[in-house]
């Protein structure tokens, strides 16, 4: 099929678990349509990225220049897989400074296509990225927002930032203003740095403006599904008026999509062991792409994973205090033994949130949709191993709580197969949405 001079431009924030899902739309949308799909970023991104797409594909890379150093960041700093969290905020901050590159990239795909008769460029951007919403309204094209979590821990989240409901209230409990459906959060639920926002602290500078500049989108795309995020929904379309797209989940289809560090063990050989292990037998432990816990909270759970005799995977990264860059050091980070002792052993959920909006995913999770059970909160909770082990065995042992976590596990599974569908005479909710951007995007430039 021959590529036509429309083009969608996808801008994913530099952290592995923003780029990976849009490594996995920008294939999505390559095969469902004959646009020119263009990933943007940093240089060594892009770097990165060029060696993990299929080789089949023709989606486009383009590098935005860019030096780490110029922001107060180490050199060659381009992605949080390398960043300690504390410069986290610093990494967002400086991708302000590409808006004159991304700026000039859109409006030569523009003055292309005006040679051809025709303009229509949409550009899907990551959520802390609001100001290429400015710019694409400046240059007269589409926009939408690609969001990675849930609509409802995004509401939570736009809604802890726009309005910083917990200074408003004397109490350690408080609600969103514009979203009660969400009912009360406890402070315990924020991460320190959510918790310290005061209105003039680099957080809330940098969300607030960032925020503030949704208003220039024309929708929200969610790596979610509509039948478990009603409430959150509903907020978006009532706050801006626009359409929000559930779209989830936006899969990755291949080991060659990932565009990070080397795998410490490879897929197959991953894939290999979990085939050895009984159905339903695994414990999966990550905290994502950018969080850690503290050395502490390693040791101890360490400790309940060994107690529990679960077989488990977890993605270990370096824990608070010590170099992100640095070797695997199971004499510090674990017991000691741990490893021997453990070899051998190592879904439903254990929520631990750490930052942004895991908090607020962890409570839909938990008190929605069931299937959830948190075992402690943020990086600087106590925690004890007893404790954890416990929950581990709570929803991996035949207890009554956990075949109920299971059941309604088996039940989110099957609803999200059927919002996948899309064959002839039946589309899931998920394929209606994705069909349904692509209608707005050709229609609102015909």
């Amino acid at each position: 099929m021959a590529r036509r001079e429309e083009n969608i431009v996808l801008f994913p924030f530099m952290a592995q678990g923003h780029i990976i899902p849009f490594m996995a739309l920008a294939l999505q949308l390559e095969q469902r349509t004959n646009y020119s799909v263009t990933i943007v970023n940093t240089p060594l991104n892009i770097k990165k990225l060029r060696s993990s797409l299929p080789p089949s594909s023709s989606i486009h890379l383009f590098e935005l220049p860019f030096n780490s150093s110029d922001h107060g960041l180490p050199p060659n700093t381009e992605n949080t897989d390398i960043l300690p969290y504390n410069l986290v905020l610093r990494l967002l901050e400086s991708s302000t400074s590409v808006r004159p590159s991304f700026k000039q990239l859109v409006q030569k795909l523009i003055d292309t296509q005006l040679g051809h008769g025709q303009a229509r460029v949409c550009i899907i951007a990551d959520l802390f990225f609001g100001w290429t919403a400015s710019v694409a309204k400046e240059l007269g094209v589409f926009h939408a927002f690609f969001s990675l979590t849930s609509v409802y821990g995004l509401a939570c989240y736009y809604s802890f930032w726009m309005n910083l409901p917990y200074k408003k209230e004397n109490s350690d409990e408080f609600s969103f203003p514009d979203f009660p459906e969400a009912n009360r959060i406890h402070k315990s639920q924020l991460p320190r740095y959510m918790l310290e926002a005061d209105g003039a602290d680099a957080w809330t500078v940098f969300q607030t403006k960032n925020f503030s500049e949704w208003v220039h989108t024309d929708g929200i795309l969610s790596n979610s599904v509509e039948e478990f995020d009603q409430l959150g929904l509903q907020y978006f379309r009532r706050k801006f008026g626009r359409k929000v797209w559930t779209i989830g989940p936006v899969l990755s289809t291949g080991s060659r999509e990932r565009a990070g560090r080397e795998y410490g063990i490879g897929p197959e050989l991953c894939r290999e062991w979990l085939n050895t292990k009984p159905l339903s037998s695994v414990l999966y432990v990550s905290f994502g792409s950018m969080n850690t816990i503290s050395p502490s909270q390693m040791m101890q759970l360490a400790m309940a994973l060994e107690e529990s005799g679960t077989n488990f995977i977890w993605v270990v990264r370096p824990p608070i205090g010590f170099d992100i860059n640095s070797e695997f050091k199971d004499n510090e980070w674990f017991p000691e033994g741990f490893q021997e002792r453990i070899q051998g052993h190592g879904v439903p959920i254990l929520g631990w949130p750490i930052a942004a909006e895991q908090f607020f995913n962890s409570k839909l999770l938990e008190e929605e949709v069931g299937v959830s059970v948190e075992v402690a909160r943020g990086k600087s909770s106590e925690v004890r191993h007893e404790d954890i082990a416990a929950k581990i065995e709570l929803v991996m042992d035949e207890t009554q709580k956990g075949k109920e976590m299971k059941r309604k596990a088996c039940e989110v599974r099957d609803i999200i197969k059927i919002a996948m569908k899309d064959e002839e005479g039946f589309q899931g909710s998920s394929a209606k949405g994705m069909n349904d951007f692509l209608s707005t995007l050709v229609s609102v430039k015909e």
